[in-house]
């Protein structure tokens, strides 16, 4: 065989065919499993901590028969010295769709959404797809399985990614050789979820993240009745997921909040979600830790941002910069802070990214030891497949590499992964390292020629002084072909030659340009030049550690270097407004102790607190807005006519830039109200703006419980054309509320007579009305419709608690007095549809004349930051007095939001929530000086100055940074500006 090897090398040489042409690269070549096999030698990685030299690692029929010292070996073994290689278990990919083909987005216009479930016998809303098994649609993918291969994975798990609840998915060995029933591992494996609807069904319900987390929670409650046999009719979708209770469960939540967002859902239904998250962890890398779960990380890190165009880079936020340069902390991060968790391919553009992305999470400090395990140990743990993957114990697949050195070490090269005993081969593990200089003699000429680059894959150079001659060189196997192109002659040379043993000079064929056969010799001058050393570095691309910059609370502009804490104050001289009986109090001392306002008065003493100066200043109550739309992450769940079972404290969002807007405007407490797209609306968030805490920290303790309902032409879907969904009139509208009260009622007494029954969300929210438990902010404008909804609420014996924008108000204000109803309006809009034709600026002026608690709100992220000077326009429209104007965005929305016992007032015992004003508070030259909640100061204007020119400063060395990642060689791309979000009451989400 060998002999019949070099004669055809030989005839090669007269061709431009090469050995590797010839001998095609042996990848996926099966060993015979029915005989053992015993690799000796070798430095062998059990698993990640358990480390063996000399060793030997003996398979038989896929399996691993011993690994370690003193292993006996069979007769008839085939027996592989690997002296002076390693060999590791085989790395694993725990969340992947291989093999499964990409759902198809379903057509048709946004404006004509379906409302209901396209399924018979499933669950009614086509997002939960529990009975969806992905092995139906697998189908073996050998191309990215030898891509994966080449990155050292062996197995990976596989699932269709559509809908909410996705079903069950397949746990894949990378096994090209042998058919599906060796190489599935587990056709019914896991059960995985995500807060993202199919795409293959046009239900409109969820449409927002809100709506998702909703749907989920009703899921968990329904398959717990079905379980108990309450429901006579099949649900193939609950039978599926009640029989999949106890497997793995995944859950894609793609980023830190949504990780965290998942948690709660598994905490509340007994369900440990295997977390795959999104990069950004290392921002909330403590709270990680206390969810208790474990998580798969993408390591998708981002690329550079293009900065040379000065104009496009002001486009750049702060933030997506900060992530380019935080970003491959992530692993380390996590790591050092103790959050388990396994490393995946997904999101990368392709599975050849994965080693230059993980190099560089190592580059910036991620343990080796511990991103061995991020890819063997933990991955199998996760998927309850320890006894069978991820280590080389008897008994598990032997699925294994063998490296030329230590994994992620420089130089280290992948020779073979072995997948259920079948060698895949990557490069040669016996091929001899060729690279330095040489001296090329060939048809009575010499020539430089210079091999650098990978043991396995050298590069080649050819030159005569500085002329460089194009040249095509391959190297396998110890076999050389190099042909090159004289520039001067334009004469082709070829060759062929075989490596010694022990390297050094080598010969071989040569064909020259008149086509006579020949011989050639190169003689090794030594290592490759210096030249060609930078050369190779700069081909090996290593990454590139930069600064790390610190992280802020939140990690955005304008964010804390470290948190507010809680601080003993004394204002001295103030002008203090405070909103009760007292009224407004000239040169009075306020003292702030504990977080609460301990003293009103004149000559404090301080004791221990510190001294504010306040004179010539005004002090007063934090501003309220009862009406606002900041600081979520949607707003609207228009996908049915009701959504009570959704509630804004899902979806609080403590990033948005607004709050701190929010908090220089004096701002320090708002309402989050679910938008006008249905009748019966999400349930409410009431927040402190507390700027860097997370969303836990920013919703009120005990706070009220409100819901969201609106009256007009957004809740009959007039704005939007959608003509498929009840109701289409006002007249509908009405009999909307009448029908859910009906149901809500006789659900209410289903419950209370101890009788079992299906727990409802959407039922339980519109029982805590009927029971007092829960208030109605409603959207209205047009009089008629405001007594309507009073009306009904009077038949089923409640109160409408606040009717927001109410904008006909002046009309009907007697009426609302009588009802026990607040108005909470805008100052002097009107105009801007038809609803609101008949809209006056002196409307709360009236309304508060009869006796209604008047609150003037925004509705809008921009006027939120002026409110005190929107309360100031009831003076010019209707003569309010100073002082109930200003109650109008203080103590005014505090009752209508139940909160005034805690806020909105000065008042000793309450929150010490106080804004120092610079000037009157009403006035357009009004600066809010410092804006504090519970005695922490979260907006300071001296502070926000030195902020600004830190933010200066901080983009300013990253764009530098970024420009030398571009002439290192790194990718970049180019600049964007994300759309800042306004959310009003008509957003579609």
């Amino acid at each position: 065989m060998k002999q019949i090897r070099l004669l055809a090398l030989a005839l090669l040489a007269t061709s431009m065919l090469t050995a590797q042409d010839y001998f095609p690269k042996n990848d996926g070549v099966k060993e015979t499993n029915s005989n053992f096999h015993a690799f000796t030698n070798a430095t062998l990685f059990i698993t990640p901590s358990q480390k063996v030299t000399n060793a030997t690692l003996l398979i038989k029929d896929g399996k691993v028969v011993e690994a370690g010292k003193n292993v006996s070996i069979p007769k008839n073994t085939v027996v592989e010295d690997l002296a002076g290689k390693f060999i590791y278990p085989s790395f694993i990919d725990p969340y992947t769709n291989f093999g499964v083909e990409k759902p198809k987005r379903q057509g048709g216009g946004r404006r004509s959404p379906e409302y209901h479930a396209s399924r018979e016998g499933f669950y009614w809303n086509d997002h939960i797809m529990p009975e969806t098994a992905a092995i139906d649609s697998f189908k073996y993918d050998n191309k990215t399985a030898g891509e994966m291969r080449k990155q050292g994975f062996g197995v990976v798990n596989t699932h269709m990614m559509n809908g909410i609840a996705r079903g069950s998915g397949v746990l894949v060995a990378l096994n090209d050789n042998d058919g599906e029933a060796t190489r599935v591992l587990d056709d019914n494996f896991g059960q995985f979820y995500s807060f993202s609807k199919s795409v293959t069904s046009r239900q409109s319900y969820p449409g927002s993240l809100m709506g998702a987390m909703a749907l989920l929670r009703q899921v968990y409650e329904d398959a717990d009745w079905y379980s108990k046999g309450n429901i006579p009719t099949k649900d193939r979708s609950l039978e599926a997921l009640i029989s999949k209770k106890g497997k793995v469960s995944f859950f894609e939540a793609g980023d830190k909040t949504n990780n965290l967002r998942a948690d709660k859902i598994g905490d509340a239904y007994g369900v440990n979600y295997v977390i795959i998250g999104g990069g950004d962890e290392y921002e909330m890398a403590q709270q990680m830790k206390a969810t208790n779960a474990s998580f798969i990380i993408p390591i998708n890190f981002t690329d550079a941002f293009d900065v040379s165009d000065p104009y496009l880079a002001d486009y750049i936020s702060l933030e997506d910069m900060r992530a380019w340069n935080q970003e491959p902390t992530n692993p380390k991060v996590l790591s050092d802070n103790g959050v388990p968790f396994a490393l995946t391919t997904y999101k990368l553009e392709k599975p050849s990214e994965f080693s230059s992305k993980l190099e560089k999470a190592i580059a910036y400090g991620f343990n080796k030891t511990k991103a061995l395990e991020a890819l063997t140990t933990v991955p199998a743990r996760l998927l309850n497949m320890s006894d069978k993957i991820g280590g080389l114990n008897k008994g598990m697949y032997a699925n294994f590499l063998i490296t030329s050195g230590e994994l992620f070490e420089d130089g280290t090269t992948i020779y073979e992964n072995w997948v259920q005993g079948n060698k895949n081969v990557l490069a040669s593990k016996d091929q001899t390292d060729i690279r330095g200089e040489y001296t090329l003699a060939i048809g009575g000429k010499t020539y430089d020629l210079n091999i650098t680059g990978d043991v396995s894959k050298p590069k080649a150079s050819v030159k005569v002084d500085t002329l460089e001659y194009k040249n095509d060189f391959k190297y396998q196997e110890n076999w050389v072909t190099l042909s090159f192109t004289d520039e001067e002659t334009k004469e082709i040379f070829r060759t062929t030659g075989i490596i010694p043993t022990q390297g050094g000079n080598f010969s071989g064929k040569a064909v020259l340009p008149s086509g006579l056969s020949s011989q050639f010799t190169a003689t090794k001058k030594g290592k490759s030049s210096n030249v060609s050393e930078e050369k190779e570095e700069e081909d090996k691309k290593e990454p590139k550690v930069y600064e790390v910059l610190p992280m802020t609370y939140p990690n955005i502009g304008y964010g804390n270097a470290v948190q507010p804490q809680q601080q003993d104050m004394l204002f001295k001289n103030a002008t203090v407004w405070t909103g009760e009986n007292e009224g407004v109090l000239q040169q009075t001392d306020v003292l702030i102790k504990n977080g609460k306002i301990n003293k009103i008065g004149k000559d404090l003493n301080a004791g221990s607190a510190k001294v504010i100066d306040a004179t010539g200043k005004h002090l007063t109550a934090g501003v309220i807005d009862e009406h606002s739309h900041i600081a979520a992450l949607s707003i609207n769940e228009g996908g049915q006519n009701s959504s009570a079972e959704v509630t804004i404290e899902d979806v609080v969002d403590p990033e948005d830039v607004n709050i701190y807007r929010n908090l220089a405007g004096g701002v320090t407490s708002i309402q989050i109200l679910h938008g006008s797209a249905n009748p019966i609306g999400g349930r409410s968030a009431i927040i402190k703006l507390k700027w860097g805490e997370d969303a836990d920290g920013l919703i009120y303790d005990n706070s009220p419980k409100f819901i969201k309902f609106a009256l007009g032409e957004n809740v009959k879907q007039s704005n939007w054309e959608s003509y498929s969904r009840f109701p289409q009139t006002r007249m509908g509208v009405e009999q909307l509320f009448v029908n859910y009260f009906n149901r809500a009622k006789e659900y209410d007494s289903a419950k209370k007579s101890g009788r079992p029954y299906r727990k409802d969300a959407e039922m339980e929210t519109l029982a805590e009305i009927l029971n007092g438990e829960r208030f109605i902010s409603c959207h209205s404008y047009v009089q008629s419709e405001i007594n309507m909804l009073m009306k009904v609420a009077e038949k089923f014996d409640f109160k409408v608690n606040t009717f927001t924008h109410i904008l006909e108000g002046y009309k009907v204000a007697d009426k609302m007095a009588e009802h026990g109803v607040g108005g909470s309006t805008f100052s002097d809009w009107w105009a801007y549809k038809y609803e609101v034709n008949d809209a006056i600026p002196y409307n709360a002026a009236i309304m508060a004349s009869q006796g209604v608690t008047v609150a003037i709100n925004s509705d809008d992220g921009e006027m939120s930051r002026r409110l005190n000077q929107e309360a100031a326009k009831t003076i010019k429209y209707g003569g309010m007095s100073e002082e109930e104007a200003w109650k109008t965005v203080t103590i005014n929305p505090a009752k209508l939001l139940h909160i005034d016992d805690r806020v909105g007032s000065i008042k000793v015992g309450k929150d010490a929530d106080v804004v120092l004003w610079s000037d009157h508070p009403m006035s357009i030259y009004a600066k809010a000086e410092k804006t504090i909640i519970e005695g922490k100061t979260f907006f300071d204007l001296d502070t926000d100055k030195q902020k600004r020119a830190a933010i200066a400063a901080e983009r300013n060395q990253l764009m530098k940074m970024m420009a030398a990642d571009k002439d290192g060689g790194g990718k970049t791309k180019k600049p964007s500006r994300k759309a800042p979000k306004h959310f009003h009451c008509d957003t579609e989400m």
